[in-house]
């Protein structure tokens, strides 16, 4: 058995016992190409546009319900796009006929409808293929941009040797970007076709493919830099020292640099396509991690390879691949939306159990200061749930544009590292009701404010009412009748005093912000320990006897 085996063995034994993480990266590709995903039904009629909204609302309740929170939608598909555009033609997937629109924007609906479930929504743009060389799109570009087109065989692509097609692929970008809330610019296909007669060196022809994600970049930062950018490379990035990719590989096959575009920033994320299993997977994947340079990258799993004509794979296969990723700190992105909301072989199954908790998409790797937490936070108990609201949360790096975290526990305080915790994600509105029976354990709450860049702001708490008893707390904070330790003082939210009160609810003493509290002028009795800021909110910590 080789030693790749061993160390596979020994991961996935003890990664069953870690905790599910509060961020990672879970993302599905969306494919309109053919309606292979989205949609089934084409056409123009009013009843054929609602059909094809209810099952894209269907699509995305089912990714919700797996905790999915990125969503690649494809914009772009070859030489031909599903939202109004003015540079490239209407594809056939949505209205039935090549350059003839539907009577909505598709890209705008599907932005809307991920936003209201929590869920970023990234524009998928195929770059450099335009499909058969007769086909709809590639006549038009032939027509349009006809140096910049070359046959390949019966395809057709174009030039990554010309300047010109840098600009044309990132001027579709820069639309997209500029009248779409989109969260990502997600780019594929961007290298070299692996049939393209290629007359250069292997180093000219990476320098050509990152001149056309150095020019996306500019424009689409330079619009809106909160807008992530990432690309779909082939699964293995290059040769490695014990593992051959095969001759298939991102960095000499192809001449996508995409390891080194992380390393110098004109990339946020990675979603390498990582449609193998055994020792053209698992090495892969660990390299992969090694080169992250700080930034996120999603094994891009081939799940379609688990229905008979892909190669029939068994789950297990995929389940090995999950579990290792998520051990090598890497998210997931399955390839396709379609095979995981059919559930196929139980797919669908195992990620609600795997992915049991919401995630959190990890923050971009810039330097821009946090958001300002709410300031108020209110809660309305009913038969039915609890009915939250919260305001006062600031942000400087974009104008206040804000999403919010909601956290909930029956212990105090709410802790927000863990997934467990986590009810709601990039909820735009500053309001939520949470479900709950009217005799279920009662719950804390804490809100946070998240910014563009996905910088997450310090807690608001529930400001819970004071208990007029000790029966509910399992055990006093323990003291030597001088001093006592505040437990878990960092995890407490900011504030300018702690405050000590009688059991009747008075403030008897106030002392400064600290893990220590001197008790010695205090008279025998029980109390209650909170925190006090300036504004006269106060959270509770617990109770201590003092004998």
């Amino acid at each position: 058995m080789k030693r790749y085996t061993y160390l596979l063995l020994f991961l996935l034994i003890t990664l069953t016992l870690r905790a599910q993480p509060k961020l990672e990266l879970r993302a599905v590709w969306l494919t309109t190409l053919e309606g292979l995903d989205w949609p089934s039904t084409k056409g123009t009629s009013v009843a054929v546009e609602q059909k094809q909204k209810q099952e894209l609302c269907r699509i995305l309740d089912q990714l919700k319900r797996t905790h999915v929170n990125t969503v690649l939608y494809q914009a772009r598909i070859r030489g031909t796009v599903t939202y109004p555009s003015r540079i490239e033609p209407w594809d056939g997937c949505v209205s039935g006929q090549f350059g003839t629109a539907p009577n909505y924007d598709p890209l705008q609906f599907a932005i809307e409808e991920a936003h209201k479930r929590g869920m970023e929504l990234h524009a998928w743009v195929v770059t450099v293929p335009a499909g058969k060389w007769n086909s709809y799109g590639a006549k038009n570009l032939r027509q349009t941009h006809p140096q910049l087109m070359r046959h390949v065989g019966e395809d057709a692509c174009m030039n990554p040797e010309d300047s010109r097609t840098a600009d044309y692929i990132s001027s579709i970008c820069e639309e997209i970007t500029k009248r779409y809330d989109v969260d990502g610019i997600h780019l594929d296909y961007i290298r070299y076709p692996e049939n393209y007669p290629l007359r250069i060196s292997r180093q000219q022809a990476r320098e050509n493919i990152t001149r056309i994600v150095r020019t996306i970049h500019q424009k689409v930062k330079g619009l809106k830099p909160w807008v992530k950018l990432s690309c779909s490379p082939l699964g293995k990035f290059d040769d490695l020292t014990r593992y051959p990719s095969g001759g298939w590989n991102a960095y000499n096959k192809v001449c996508q640099d995409a390891q080194g575009w992380l390393r110098d920033g004109l990339m946020d994320q990675l979603y390498p396509m990582m449609y193998y299993d055994g020792k053209h997977y698992y090495p892969f994947a660990a390299d992969w991690s090694e080169h992250r340079y700080d930034r996120e990258i999603a094994a891009g799993l081939g799940i379609y390879r688990l229905i008979r004509s892909e190669g029939n794979w068994s789950l297990d296969a995929i389940k090995r691949q999950m579990h290792v990723a998520r051990d090598l700190g890497l998210g997931h992105c399955y390839f396709r939306s379609r095979f995981l909301t059919d559930n196929t072989k139980g797919l669908y199954d195992f990620v609600c159990d795997f992915d049991e908790y919401p995630a959190v998409v990890p923050p971009m790797q810039v330097r821009q200061p946090a958001p300002q937490a709410p300031v108020s936070l209110q809660i309305e108990h009913t038969n039915h749930g609890d009915n939250l609201h919260w305001s006062g949360a600031t942000d400087t790096s974009n104008g206040d544009y804000l999403t919010y975290n909601v956290y909930a526990s029956t212990h105090y305080p709410v802790d927000i590292n863990d997934a467990r915790n986590l009810i709601a994600t990039r909820q735009m509105r500053q309001q939520l009701t949470v479900q709950r029976p009217a005799n279920d354990t009662p719950r804390y709450y804490v809100v946070t404010a998240v910014n563009r860049y996905g910088i997450e702001s310090r807690p608001a708490n529930t400001p819970h009412e004071k208990p007029m008893s000790i029966a509910g707390d399992t055990e006093l904070i323990p003291n030597d009748g001088y001093s006592l330790q505040v437990p878990d003082f960092n995890e407490l939210p900011q504030a300018s005093y702690l405050a000590i009160y009688t059991m009747p609810g008075n403030i008897i003493a106030t002392k400064p912000f600290g893990p220590v509290v001197s008790i010695s002028e205090l008279p025998k009795g029980v109390y209650e320990l909170r925190t006090l800021n300036d504004k006269g909110d106060t959270h509770h910590i617990g109770y201590f006897l003092l004998k």
